[in-house]
């Protein structure tokens, strides 16, 4: 059954077009993600299907009686709400309903009391209350008369998602649902997702959302979209395909190009039809022949000062806001190439952390030794600082106008922004005419190319592009100086770090080895075995009935791995990390522009077969754990 229908939909701004003629349908049920570059009119796409933009031409038709709803990229709400008059403002029948009634009976009256009970009974909204919060619940907004404005960042984003999962709609439409949510937040919405029977529209750039959420990809490049009918991986793989065919095509036509440029240079100027024909042809020849397949890459060779043997060290820090602590008696010595990730829920403190490194905030008690040698590069959440009517060129030539790079050489500031991905007609841009993407994209070149050796990233992926990220991530691989990174992104964090600051609460930091896949599979064996402990607690004297109970008791908990399963957990655990590793390499292939058509479809298949056997593995080595 057809949810949306979309013909020949064209919007520009002034003389830009952002996209033409685009033609494409959602049905009943179906997943869909749009990915594009960042300024190629993702979110313009979305708020012209919903009417909150114009549009040139075509036409938008969603079926008739769909409930949708829509949660914006940029959170619009009230500040002056709190977390519950802010879910209760959302224009649902249900919610007005429970709203109006509730009102009525403060206000004690009767005759509107009358009304909004049988508006209520009407409805079937009896329920809608223990429905919000439970909502609240799972997304940890359980003290809902905080107001708006007091909120952080990831808190107004759950507030916001709560609205529109509060509605239950047809239609659901998300803009960047996982920017400034926390991973446990993350992976909870995910597995909603997943199981919800809503329709659904989103623009993300979360790779492993787009993995395994979504069987559907409309990528917009080039003014045009492009539809393929699968995951992630898949629409990696067909890309590929349609890159290859293009560039085939290409040049084919240039060479034929060629040749009838060269005819067409011979030719009197009176020509008969035949030779008119010929002559349309040639045209349509060149347009084909002069297409480009863009290759993004930042490559950045910028000079970067060696480190020495005292880098960066933290000596008893202690740190607390009136009765929360932040950090409780931390103590630790970075050492170089350090690659660590940060990791802990919203308002655990990880920010405070960043800037205590910095320099930004004092600690309570403790002291941090920052080696002479060091040059912070330090990526925070804060916007973009320049001034709106400044160009996109002048923001990098205020810091220099030319950038030193290895070897003695030098790069101007316009070749750094054509690295960065900014191309030339894009360098008078004014700031404010940038989209969301491109201004961090901005500031995250203001701060490398102070050709930093420590750099401290905190969440560098959001309103980035899976086609920037990609390139970031093979700059930062070789990266030779220290690198922290605080990121809600799974795959990034898993491609990027070595090992990893658990934020837990209460002042409490623990270290882990490994990428965040690991922390994740060790938080799987520690819940499953307090559950079974929960489940199974010791047996004591007031309940203990008979010798045969106690028998049976200490048999059941203290059965140890026989000797044929102590070998396969050992035999599990070295194939998992065999699995592992392909698994990383297969992604490598799939996610690289120089891969080979048949690579990618031998890695596509391969993949799905490796993370099926992953699982599999994985659930009976926890399994196996229990009894180690």
């Amino acid at each position: 059954m057809n949810y949306l229908s979309v013909e020949n939909l064209t919007k520009s701004f002034g003389d830009r077009v952002i996209f033409e003629d685009l033609v494409f349908g959602i049905d009943q049920g179906q997943k869909v993600a749009i990915v594009a570059k960042n300024g190629n009119g993702k979110t313009t796409l979305l708020r012209c299907l919903l009417g909150q933009e114009s549009i040139d031409d075509g036409r938008i038709v969603f079926r008739n009686d769909l409930r949708i709803a829509f949660m914006e990229q940029g959170e619009s709400m009230e500040c002056s709400h709190t977390v519950l008059e802010e879910i209760f403002s959302h224009d649902l029948p249900e919610l007005k309903a429970v709203k109006e009634y509730n009102h009525a009976m403060r206000m004690e009256d009767e005759d509107l009391i009358a009304a909004s009970f049988e508006a209520i009974t009407e409805l079937n909204a009896w329920d809608m209350e223990t429905k919000v919060n439970q909502i609240l619940s799972v997304l940890k907004l359980t003290d809902t008369s905080r107001l708006i404005d007091k909120l952080s960042g990831g808190q107004k984003k759950r507030v916001a998602l709560a609205k529109v999962l509060v509605a239950e709609p047809d239609f659901l439409i998300l803009d960047e649902p996982t920017n400034h949510l926390d991973l446990d937040m993350i992976e909870w919405l995910e597995e909603y997702l997943l199981k919800s029977k809503s329709t659904i529209l989103m623009v993300t750039h979360d790779r492993y959302f787009l993995e395994v959420v979504c069987d559907t990809i409309l990528e917009l490049e080039e003014k045009t979209i492009f539809k393929y009918k699968g995951n992630f991986s898949y629409y990696l793989e067909k890309k590929a395909e349609r890159q290859e065919q293009l560039s085939s095509t290409i040049g084919k036509a240039q060479n034929q190009f060629k040749k009838e440029l060269d005819w067409m240079r011979r030719q009197p100027k009176a020509r008969g039809t035949k030779q008119k024909a010929r002559i349309e042809a040639f045209h349509d020849t060149k347009k084909v022949a002069s297409q480009r397949i863009n290759q993004d890459e930042i490559d950045i060779p910028v000079k970067m000062e060696r480190l020495g043997t005292k880098i960066l060290e933290c000596h008893h820090l202690k740190k607390a806001f009136t009765d929360i602590k932040i950090i409780n008696d931390f103590t630790y010595t970075f050492k170089r190439n350090e690659r660590l990730g940060i990791v802990g829920d919203n308002g655990t403190g990880k920010s405070t952390f960043l800037n205590m490194l910095m320099g930004l905030e004092d600690p309570d008690a403790g002291k941090i030794v920052t080696g002479e040698t060091v040059v912070f590069g330090y990526y925070s959440q804060q916007l973009l600082e320049a001034e709106p009517d400044q160009k996109v060129i002048d923001v990098i030539r205020d810091i220099a106008e030319y950038i030193p790079l290895e070897k003695g050489r030098e790069m101007s500031a316009a070749h750094f922004l054509e690295k960065f991905l900014f191309p030339r007609n894009m360098h008078y841009n004014f700031v404010k005419k940038l989209s969301g993407g491109e201004k961090r994209r901005l500031k995250l070149m203001t701060v490398l190319m102070k050709n930093p050796n420590f750099l401290i990233l905190d969440e560098p992926t959001n309103d980035l592009d899976i086609f920037v990220m990609s390139v970031l991530e093979d700059y930062l691989r070789n990266f030779k100086g220290c690198l922290i990174v605080v990121s809600h992104d799974r795959y990034f964090m898993d491609k990027m770090v070595d090992h990893l600051f658990v934020f837990e609460g209460e002042g409490e930091i623990k270290d882990i080895l490994g990428n965040y896949t690991v922390f994740r599979k060790q938080k799987q064996i520690d819940y499953r075995t307090a559950k079974k402990n929960a489940n199974n607690p010791e047996p004591t004297a007031s309940i203990i009935e008979s010798p045969l109970e106690v028998n049976t008791e200490v048999v059941k908990d203290n059965r140890k791995l026989s000797f044929k399963e102590k070998m396969e957990f050992e035999q599990i655990e070295k194939e998992m990390e065999s699995l592992e590793e392909e698994k990383e390499n297969l992604t490598i292939i799939l996610s690289s522009v120089d891969s080979s058509n048949d690579d990618l479809m031998e890695s596509g298949k391969r993949l799905s077969k490796v993370v099926s056997e992953l699982e599999s593995k994985t659930d009976r080595w926890l399994e196996l754990s229990e009894l180690t």
